[in-house]
């Protein structure tokens, strides 16, 4: 069997419709088109849930959303893996100043 490449894939904003508004207690709905994608992605990566809510609640969304067979894991610590997907990130391009100016101009993609 091919081993396959670790991908951490973040929750509120990247899977559900998360859109600033945090509530700890109520973890929005799923967003369309995410069952597609994690299907695909599924076959070729191991996925982890990457988050910062309550690990517990995280793990029960999966289920509720029938969406947890694709995850190797919930996890609130980074660990080594190829990619992350998060809707809050700069990647590093080897320029700090090309960084500067990213971190600088960032807007969240839902704003």
């Amino acid at each position: 069997m091919k081993h396959k490449r670790t991908i951490l894939i973040d929750l509120d904003g990247v899977l559900n419709e998360y859109k600033g508004d945090y509530d700890k207690n109520h973890i929005p709905n799923i967003k369309e088109g995410a069952l597609d994608f994690l299907q695909d992605l599924s076959q070729n990566y191991e996925l982890y849930l990457f988050t910062t809510r309550d690990i517990i609640k995280a793990q029960s969304w999966l289920v509720e959303k029938k969406i947890e067979k694709f995850f190797s894991g919930v996890i609130n610590q980074k660990i080594p893996a190829y990619l992350i997907i998060d809707d809050r990130c700069v990647c590093f391009d080897g320029n700090f100043n090309s960084v500067l100016s990213k971190i600088k101009n960032f807007r969240i993609w839902y704003k």
